[in-house]
């Protein structure tokens, strides 16, 4: 599934271009395919088009694992979730296998398709008026510079959860999933086991340090591709621990263990994480 990183890195790309595509922006959405109607939580599918034809987009930035649209007056937020990935193609080519929903775009006297293509078919997208209704339930951003030690320490206090599904919880911190929290662990050196209310100030604010340093250095990779889905990172040739079974950790030599925890696989150097 992918992280914050992933997500940040198609939103600038988006925003900004890149490798010769040019940023979407100020480009008005002239037509509307809705190719597979679970894709669209919110609205009913009949109110689609009239909701997003005509409107430009202004902004696109993230909230979590969330892309967010600004679209004068509505916001639409896609969920990538397991599979989904958005390609801008020219406004000429044909549709793809498992496009689920495609904006036909015009700006800059250039036509353009934004597809939102998803094999597995579970992402989602909500076009709402009220987008702080599903996004002000997440935790805070952990790249929040609003979000101190101490007041990280507290959380992790009040919660008394195993580490590793804590951080996991997107209604604790958002944006961290399975890669970034074994990686941010494995580099405060802490087991994802521990009980969350038994880490000192010192070592939440460890913790804190080492998730806001794999998050930026995972958004200055473009994210990680480890599979046929994400396109274009490279910080999957950087991990330490992340799907390096048996294999010999980057700080003692110990072969990395691979754990069930929450039900996610979780790779950690039982030597080093305490």
């Amino acid at each position: 599934m992918p992280e914050l990183p992933e997500v940040e890195t198609i939103a600038r790309t988006l925003r900004e271009g890149k490798g010769g595509q040019s940023s979407i922006l100020k480009h008005q959405i002239i037509k509307v395919k809705l190719l597979w109607g679970r894709t669209l939580a919110e609205p009913q599918p009949s109110r689609l088009s009239r909701l997003l034809k005509g409107r430009q987009i202004r902004g696109i930035s993230r909230r979590g694992k969330f892309l967010v649209f600004d679209l004068e007056g509505v916001s639409m937020l896609i969920h990538l979730r397991m599979s989904g990935d958005i390609f801008i193609r020219a406004g000429s080519e044909p549709l793809a296998k498992h496009d689920r929903l495609v904006l036909w775009l015009e700006g800059n006297d250039v036509s353009r398709l934004l597809a939102f293509n998803d094999p597995r078919k579970f992402g989602r997208v909500w076009v709402t008026d009220q987008p702080d209704q599903i996004l002000d339930v997440l935790g805070p951003e952990p790249l929040d510079e609003g979000l101190t030690p101490e007041m990280f320490h507290e959380m992790l206090i009040d919660r008394k959860r195993q580490i590793k599904p804590l951080l996991l919880d997107q209604f604790f911190l958002a944006g961290l999933g399975n890669i970034y929290t074994d990686e941010a662990l494995f580099k405060a050196k802490l087991h994802p086991l521990r009980q969350s209310n038994s880490l000192s100030s010192d070592e939440a604010e460890r913790l804190l340090a080492s998730i806001r340093s794999i998050l930026v250095e995972g958004i200055a990779r473009n994210g990680a591709s480890i599979d046929w889905v994400y396109r274009g990172g490279e910080f999957q040739n950087h991990f330490r621990v992340y799907g390096r079974e048996g294999q010999p950790c980057p700080g003692c030599g110990m072969p990395i263990t691979r754990l069930v925890i929450g039900q996610r696989g979780t790779h950690v150097c039982t030597k080093c994480q305490v």
